[in-house]
């Protein structure tokens, strides 16, 4: 494991941006073949490799959207442009700050299935501000400050405990020390679209999560009378539970 995720990191740092070859695994009868994976703030799309890696490795046609991170417009827009590539069934998928995303753009007819992983999961009039005031303070919220320009960063002294206390030291402190800013008008920004309303909707709830607390994401997922699963994780899990994460998505994909 501490190999996988050594390298995991370097492909985080280098900037990868697709997964692997599509090999001719046969897919079950009538699954959805495209995941669209929407990474969340402060990293880059290849958070989601893991994950893509299992899924196309069986598959799937696996899309990584990279989010710019400059407002909800944007990365609603970035998703919508991935989503519009697809050609027939498709689940939509977002971690944290991806939840948000994935909740405005998620209303594509293509759209099977929804699935939030340690997710932000707003309703029509929400913004992620509203939504990180209404829960329990968590260390990890309490650490989001912005700088002169108004970027939001993670304290990079709290990321490694509050964000990824399951990886490796030296891999929670690069990806401290290699955020990738989320602006504060996408903090801010309300939704006008809450696609969960119309799509079947699955949660994965991380139970160690220092960001968004666990019992914030069991509301979200009530609320979205969501298909739940827990892992033992912190607000990386789809990194350290990469294989329970995938196996949720494949679940999404077999919606009629």
């Amino acid at each position: 494991m501490r190999n996988l995720l050594l390298s995991v990191a370097t492909v985080l740092m280098a900037g990868a941006t697709v997964a692997a070859p599509a090999q001719s695994t046969q897919l079950p009868k009538g699954a959805a073949h495209n995941i669209v994976l929407v990474h969340g703030a402060f990293v880059d799309q290849t958070s989601w490799k893991p994950v893509a890696d299992i899924l196309t490795k069986k598959g799937y046609n696996v899309t990584l959207v990279e989010n710019p991170l400059t407002s909800l417009a944007a990365d609603v827009d970035a998703t919508k442009q991935a989503l519009a590539k697809q050609n027939g069934k498709t689940v939509l998928v977002g971690h944290s700050w991806g939840g948000v995303v994935i909740t405005q753009a998620g209303d594509d007819p293509n759209v099977s299935a929804l699935v939030y992983v340690s997710a932000f999961a707003p309703d029509v009039g929400e913004s992620l501000a509203s939504l990180a005031k209404s829960g329990p303070a968590t260390e990890g919220a309490a650490a989001i400050h912005p700088d002169e320009k108004g970027n939001l960063y993670i304290d990079p002294k709290v990321f490694p405990s509050a964000v990824a206390a399951d990886l490796p030291a030296e891999i929670a402190e690069s990806l401290a020390n290699h955020q990738l800013p989320l602006n504060h008008t996408a903090f801010e920004a309300p939704v006008d679209t809450a696609a969960w309303h119309d799509k079947p909707t699955f949660y994965v709830i991380s139970t160690k999560d220092k960001v968004i607390a666990p019992e914030v994401q069991k509301i979200f997922a009530n609320r979205m009378k969501a298909q739940t699963t827990e892992v033992a994780g912190s607000h990386a899990s789809l990194v350290v539970h990469a294989k329970e994460v995938a196996a949720v998505i494949e679940k999404a994909a077999l919606v009629k």
